[in-house]
C-alpha cells in the first residue's frame, strides 16, 4: 500500500491540535482518522545539522512504508522522533508496527 505526503501546514496544525498521540522509546506518533492514508515527518534543528535529520526522516519514511501495508483504519500520521544519539531502521520499524498494533490500527493476523 501506498501513502501520500502531508505538506501543508494547515494539516500539520490540525493533527496536532485534535489528533491522538501514541509514544514508544525512539517516537511520537499523532494520528487523525482521514479518507486515506496520509504521513509526515517532523525532524528539527535540534536533532543536528541537515545531514543527520535528512537520514532521519528518511528511516522514518522507510519504516512507514514497511508498515503501511497493514494499516486498515486510513488516517493522517504525523512521525516525530525522539532525540537520541544514534537512529536506526530497525528500532524505528518495531515502534512504529507496536504503535499500530497498540491503537488497534492495523489488521489482525489471522491463523
Amino acid at each position: 500500500m501506498t501513502y501520500l505526503r502531508l505538506k501543508k501546514k494547515k494539516d500539520f496544525s490540525k493533527i496536532l491540535r485534535s489528533g491522538k498521540r501514541a509514544f514508544s522509546s525512539t517516537l511520537t506518533v499523532s494520528y487523525l482518522p482521514s479518507r486515506e492514508v496520509r504521513m509526515a515527518v517532523c525532524v528539527g534543528k535540534k536533532y543536528g545539522k541537515s545531514v543527520q535529520r535528512n537520514r532521519i526522516k528518511r528511516l522514518l519514511r522507510e519504516a512507514f512504508r514497511a508498515e503501511s501495508g497493514r494499516i486498515a483504519q486510513p488516517c493522517s500520521f504525523l512521525l516525530i522522533p525522539k532525540v537520541a544519539k544514534e537512529y536506526s531502521y530497525a528500532a524505528f520499524r518495531k515502534d512504529i508496527a507496536n504503535i499500530l498494533r497498540r491503537e488497534k490500527l492495523i489488521e489482525t493476523e489471522r491463523v
